[in-house]
């Protein structure tokens, strides 16, 4: 035998077996999922959580090694303005995560994110640490080192199903489709020298390389503003230009919008210190460099340094087609046409900074969702539900759905979408598990003090003020109360919640500001006098109420600036400094008069020996009574029964009157608000 035939065999049978076992990812073995999860950052982790709680099949699949991978880059300079704000004064958790915007929901109490740290302005690595506690402590289940490289949508006998393949040609199969991938991709505007400009995502952070160098950023956004900010102390001056002028979060309410952490060039701008901010539109701009030259002007020569950028716009080139882009003449540069140009001297650096959009190159036609109608297209078309338009079973979460409340609310940040989440799975629970929205069904006399509870505690109605609401389905001497329901998505809301409504109507509660431009620091930026509730400009409750369910047509025809169609009756709960609106004359009385107008029943509290005289005396005692001393669950109080009955005004004469005079028992504001002393506030439900 020859004697290199065993070494052959050997070498065979080794390759074999390298090749059946070495490398798994050769095989292409469909994996089955019900729920895919495409992307392990907040978003992504948060619906992780609420799948994994209801013991779905799913799988969340991440490119990188980690969780929360965005936040190991950016923000570049390591800053974060998502608030972490752990002292309120309040042991309430969900009044807390009103102030809380870097927690995501969970049921373990203290899985929050001020474990990792305690800082107001976080650092940015804090928060894929937080990610990765979250993912151990819940047992998430996370598949990293998965790069899905195209996502197609098949037509099965089952129905349809999306197939996602990875860098290894391995497939997942699942019925729902969930992208959280969140914005990565640097949005870029072509014009004239564009590629002489450097990206946000690859400057270099030390504020040394900038020392007495003049700096261009194109942008006004955050990103922008961190960039110039870091180097205010080395460059020798910034300029920032953009197409709109500076939008300040404080004033806009839009937190995406400048934030006052960011903002120290508006000091140095506005107190002419080189610093400045100019508007034009990208496209028409071009940034080139001149060739060093020699050039004499009143007897003195002057050399032009080479690889300085200059600014100038389309219409001063010459011959465009012909020319070098990175070339200009004199001639072609503005302070030729108009010596007082603001930006007619060199930079040495032109920084791009205009943010992120969706990566939409992973999907084929079959399953590409549309691009948004606003932000520029950066973003996916979405319904009111956040599924992709035209995409049925493919949603969309987080930052990547934030067309449907684009510079409106904060669906694109963690403090906001982890609600908008939740809304995503309970639609799923309902659509694909027959799980009804989460309901508490309370009685009708609970009904005050349950609205009460939830303006002066609830965050996500808080956070995604004018996008997500409570819904209240009027049941006669009950009502099914739904709270964080997306409010675009009302006239589908039995199909998407699974609950009806009754000939009774319904009331949607949310949290708005007022319409009006007005001085936001200025002495009339607030109304106090609950008779003009309807003007207050800062957050407040506003109750919708409606006796039959809004259309389609009806949420298109709309007012304007309105995020509801104009119901049967409104009421505005005048703002609160506090933000607690507990007052008994300006936000509780008025909003009992609303609900009793609604409901069309006297709901007003009484003491026992009140009712015992109802009792008595009327064939069908008030709600309250009927619900509470009829159930032994009456107020008891310790005055004579006569003066219950004569303070809260129950004498059979006046139980069906709805007067403002004035009554002698009780303080003169307190009549100014058809009070009665019998009415309070109980959160004991």
């Amino acid at each position: 035998m020859d004697p290199s035939l065993p070494c052959y065999i050997l070498f065979v049978l080794i390759g074999c077996v390298q090749s059946s076992f070495g490398n798994p990812h050769q095989h292409n073995d469909t994996r089955h999922y019900e729920y895919c999860v495409l992307g392990a950052g907040p978003a992504g982790l948060q619906m992780g959580y609420f799948l994994n709680k209801a013991k779905r099949d799913y799988i969340i699949l991440e490119r990188n090694s980690g969780p929360g991978s965005f936040f190991n880059e950016y923000p570049r300079h390591r800053k974060l303005i998502s608030i972490n704000k752990i002292h309120t004064g309040r042991q309430n958790r969900e009044f807390n995560l009103r102030h809380d915007w870097n927690s995501l929901l969970s049921d373990k109490p203290d899985l929050l994110f001020k474990r990792v740290s305690s800082e107001f302005y976080p650092p940015a690595d804090s928060f894929p640490t937080y990610l990765s506690v979250f993912v151990k402590e819940l047992g998430l289940k996370v598949r990293y080192g998965v790069d899905i490289g195209r996502i197609r949508a098949v037509q099965l006998a089952t129905g349809r199903r999306y197939i996602l393949t990875d860098q290894h040609a391995a497939d997942y199969m699942c019925s729902v489709l969930l992208v959280a991938t969140g914005l990565w991709v640097p949005q870029k505007v072509e014009f004239v020298g564009s590629d002489l400009v450097e990206g946000y995502e690859s400057i270099s952070t030390d504020p040394e390389d900038y020392r007495n160098q003049a700096v261009l950023i194109l942008g006004k956004g955050n990103s922008a503003f961190e960039t110039a900010q870091s180097i205010l102390g080395s460059a020798s001056r910034v300029h920032m230009l953009s197409s709109s002028p500076v939008r300040l979060a404080w004033q806009t309410h839009y937190v995406g919008d400048l934030r006052a952490v960011n903002n120290e060039l508006l000091d140095t701008y506005q107190l002419k210190s080189l610093d400045g901010l100019v508007e034009a539109r990208l496209e028409k701009i071009v940034i080139a460099q001149r060739k060093e030259q020699s050039r004499r002007r009143s007897g003195v020569e002057k050399r032009e340094k080479k690889g300085k950028l200059y600014l100038t716009l389309n219409k001063y080139l010459q011959n465009q087609g012909e020319k070098n882009e990175s070339d200009v003449t004199g001639e072609e540069l503005p302070g030729f046409h108009y010596d007082n140009f603001s930006m007619r001297k060199p930079y040495d650096r032109v920084i791009r900074c205009l943010g992120f959009r969706f990566n939409f190159s992973v999907f084929d036609g079959s399953a590409c969702p549309p691009n948004s109608d606003n932000a520029k297209g950066r973003l996916p078309g979405v319904t009111a539900w956040y599924e992709g338009k035209n995409t049925p079973g493919l949603f969309v979460l987080g930052t990547a759905a934030h067309s449907r409340d684009y510079r409106s609310s904060a669906g694109g940040f963690v403090h906001g979408f982890r609600y908008t989440v939740r809304a995503v799975h309970r639609v799923l629970e309902q659509r694909h598990h027959g799980e009804k929205w989460p309901s508490t069904r309370l009685l009708t006399s609970q009904l005050q003090s349950w609205i009460l509870k939830r303006v002066g505690e609830a965050s996500g109605t808080y956070q995604m003020f004018e996008v997500l609401g409570d819904v209240i389905l009027l049941r006669g001497s009950h009502c099914e109360y739904l709270e964080e329901f997306p409010l675009q998505a009302l006239p589908q809301l039995s199909s998407l919640s699974g609950h009806g409504v009754s000939d009774h109507g319904l009331i949607v509660l949310l949290m708005q500001y007022g319409k009006t431009k007005i001085d936001f620091l200025g002495r009339s930026r607030a109304e106090t006098d609950w008779t003009k509730a309807w003007k207050s400009n800062f957050l407040h409750p506003v109750l919708y109420y409606y006796d039959t369910l809004p259309t389609d047509k009806d949420m298109k025809l709309r007012p304007h600036g309105w995020p509801l169609p104009r119901p049967k009756a409104i009421h505005h709960m005048v703002e609160d400094f506090l933000t607690e609106w507990d007052g008994p004359v300006s936000h509780i009385q008025p909003l009992r008069r609303f609900l009793e107008h609604a409901v069309q029943t006297d709901l007003r509290s009484f003491y026992a020996e009140s009712c015992f005289r109802f009792s008595l005396t009327h064939r069908k005692p008030p709600l309250f009574c009927q619900h509470g001393y009829l159930k032994q669950q009456g107020v008891a109080h310790d005055h004579q029964p006569w003066q219950n009955v004569d303070v809260a005004g129950l004498t059979p004469a006046e139980t069906d009157s709805d007067t403002s005079e004035a009554d002698p028992a009780l303080p003169n504001y307190l009549s100014g608000a058809g009070a009665s002393v019998s009415s309070g506030l109980k959160l004991d439900l």
